[in-house]
Formats: structure tokens, C-alpha cells, sequence
């Protein structure tokens, strides 16, 4: 038996042509394009039809997730009814998932043609914001905002969301959070997702299990918890003895080191220019801190290199779109489950089942 590295670490189990990160040279790609290159060029739309469809419009013809947004009336009843009780909006969103491929009888993919299996992720990647929306404006007692087909899916999703529809410049920093995070190798989530897809597992279930993964806040869809620290922070001369309290104490600082990068992260370098095209004052502080922060990380962890990690900077595009913090990690969802659709349909193609196997190192059994 091979023994595999601790967490899989630089194991590769799969082929794939939906991408890769080169963590040592701080950089990653969707399929053959610069990833960043692209968040900062390209539309969600765009990138959404590289994906699924292997190429760029105008040379294929663009994905338009408008008309797939609506929800059926039944399933808008069991997100409501979810919304009543249960405040975690991840949770619900798994519920919603299901419900629409159950409403529509989206079965297997085993079972599903290559056409069927597209539309499948498709729909489901596409009604993601609306249940997202739906749940968090339940919640706040207010009454849901209907998609509309005429929007992009950012622009759709922060209008649901807020009730009102966004500026150009907060639609297009969230848009480039969204393309910037829509992929990254095989992380937690997406590994997970092609598990249950190598299954034969229907579409809904394969996103479902990615929802999963993702909840985890070690995985880092949490930009929540970075906001939070600036906040705690304050002004930017209080970040070393913050920093160094929480170091001291065991403790994780969010928005800070990444499992594979070893340069700097890409998705926080566009990030943080998304952020400045913003402005404020917000902005000139979480410079600040940022600089601080680094600084006490390389004198804690002198010879190892600590980098800002996607979530700090999309905490503050998300703060200054307006996005209320219960909604961060859910917009990591809108834009992760198009990147996860696109794994489950390579993953069906391969037909493959997904099963290692593990080393047992427990007291020796008894063959008696």
C-alpha cells in the first residue's frame, strides 16, 4: 500500500483540465487562462462559459444564468419554510438544492445524458443567489426579491440580497471576488464534490457535499471572521500587540497564510485593487493593518513566508458593496458552486468511482 502525504499534500487524484494553482509562484489558471488576468478583464458570464464549455466568448457562445435564477413555487415554500427556523443560511441553501433537483426530477448522473448533466449544473449553479436571498431577506422579516432574467448573475444576486440594485463600481468589485474565487485546484470543497460526482450521485447531492466542505471555516470561505479582526484591530497602530496576543494564545490570524501559496496570493492582489477602485477610508486602514500584521508574522515565523490570503481583502470589497457579514460566506458559495458544477461534469465524463483506501494503525485484531 502507498501512503499518502498528511491532508494529501502535493498528491495529485486526479487528471483535470479545468485548471491549476502553482502555489511557489503565486499563481493560478483556469484552464488555460490566467485566473487573475481574468478577474480583472472578464465578466462572471465569461468565465462561467469557460468552464463548463472549454472556451471564451465571442469564440463560444456565452452562459446566461438569468433564465435559470427562478425558483418553482414549491421550492420557494421550502426555503421559506427552512428560513423560519433554521438561521444559517448554508444550510438552507443545501435544502434549497435539493429541493429544486428533486422538484425536477434531476436524478443520477449515472443516468443523465452529457446535455442533461450540463443543464443540471447549469440550473443549479444558477439558483444559488436566489435561495441565498431569499433566505436572508426571510430572516430580516422582509419580503423576497423576484430574479430578474435581464441582470447579470453578480448584479442580480446583490440586487436580491439588498433590495436595491448596486452601483456599477460595488457590482463589478463583487463580480471580480466572484470570478477570482470560482476555482482554485482541488481544495476541500471541490475534492469533495467530485467524491460524491464519482459516485454516479446526482448533481444536487455532489453540490450539496461541497456546501459541506466549505462551511468549515479552516477552508476559507469565512472573509467574515478577517472583517471582524479589522474591526477588533481598530487603528493600524494597535495591529502588532493585537497580532502578537493572538499568537501568543494559540490562535489562527484570519485572512493569513494559505495552504499552497508561498507568493503572494493573486486572488488578494485583485482583490485589493478592486478595494482601492472603491475608496475610503476603510480602505486606507486595512492597508495599514495588513502592512502590521505581515510585519509580526515574519518576526513570529522569521525564514517562513506568511502572505495576505484571499479572504482579508474580499472582506472589505464585500463591506464596502454593502453585503451584510451573515451573507460572506454564502457569496463565496455563489461563486464556488459554478467552479464545483464544472468539476462534477468532468468528474461524471471520467466514470470513474472515487476510493481510496486508508492505513489502519490501531491495536492489532484478534484472529480468534
Amino acid at each position: 500500500m502507498q501512503i499518502a502525504p498528511p491532508g494529501l499534500k502535493g498528491l495529485a487524484v486526479a487528471d483535470t483540465e479545468l485548471g491549476a494553482v502553482r502555489g511557489e509562484e503565486g499563481f493560478y489558471h483556469y484552464r488555460q487562462h490566467n485566473a487573475a488576468e481574468l478577474a480583472s478583464t472578464r465578466t462572471l458570464e465569461d468565465v462561467w462559459t469557460l468552464q463548463i464549455d472549454g472556451g471564451l466568448p465571442p469564440d463560444v457562445a456565452s452562459i446566461d444564468g438569468g433564465p435559470n435564477r427562478a425558483l418553482p413555487d414549491e421550492a420557494a415554500e421550502i426555503v421559506d419554510g427552512a428560513a423560519a427556523r433554521l438561521p444559517d443560511p448554508m444550510a438552507v441553501l443545501r435544502v434549497g438544492l435539493l429541493a429544486v433537483a428533486a422538484l425536477e426530477d434531476r436524478g443520477p448522473l449515472l443516468d443523465r445524458t452529457a446535455s442533461q448533466r450540463r443543464d443540471d449544473a447549469l440550473r443549479l449553479a444558477a439558483v444559488v443567489p436566489t435561495v441565498l436571498a431569499r433566505h436572508h431577506r426571510r430572516r430580516q422579516g422582509l419580503d423576497p426579491v423576484d430574479p430578474d432574467a435581464g441582470l447579470s448573475h453578480c448584479e442580480d444576486y446583490l440586487r436580491m440580497t439588498t433590495g436595491a440594485r448596486p452601483g456599477p463600481a460595488e457590482a463589478r468589485a463583487v463580480e471580480q471576488y466572484l470570478v477570482a474565487t470560482l476555482d482554485h485546484g482541488f481544495n476541500a470543497s471541490t475534492f469533495t464534490s467530485r467524491v460524491v460526482a464519482s459516485t454516479g450521485a446526482d448533481m444536487a447531492g455532489s453540490l450539496v457535499a461541497g456546501v459541506g466542505a466549505l462551511t468549515g471555516p479552516l477552508h476559507g470561505g469565512a472573509p467574515s471572521r478577517a472583517m471582524e479582526m479589522i474591526e477588533e484591530i481598530g487603528e493600524p497602530e494597535r495591529a502588532a500587540a493585537w497580532v502578537r496576543a493572538r499568537l501568543e494564545a494559540g490562535h489562527k490570524i484570519m485572512g493569513f497564510g494559505h495552504a499552497v501559496y508561498r507568493a503572494a496570493d493573486p486572488r488578494g492582489v485583485v482583490l485589493r485593487a478592486a478595494a482601492e477602485s472603491l475608496g475610503g477610508e476603510l480602505v486606507c486602514r486595512a492597508a495599514a493593518i495588513e502592512a502590521e500584521v505581515l510585519r509580526v508574522l515574519a518576526e513570529w515565523r522569521p525564514g517562513q513566508r506568511i502572505v495576505t490570503n484571499v479572504e482579508y481583502w474580499a472582506a472589505v470589497v464585500l463591506e464596502l458593496a454593502g453585503l451584510p457579514r451573515a451573507m460572506f460566506t454564502p457569496t463565496f458559495a455563489v461563486s464556488r458552486t459554478i467552479g464545483w458544477s464544472a468539476h462534477v461534469l468532468e468528474q461524471a465524463a471520467a466514470g470513474k468511482i472515487l476510493r481510496p483506501s486508508a492505513r489502519y494503525v490501531g491495536p492489532e485484531p484478534s484472529r480468534s
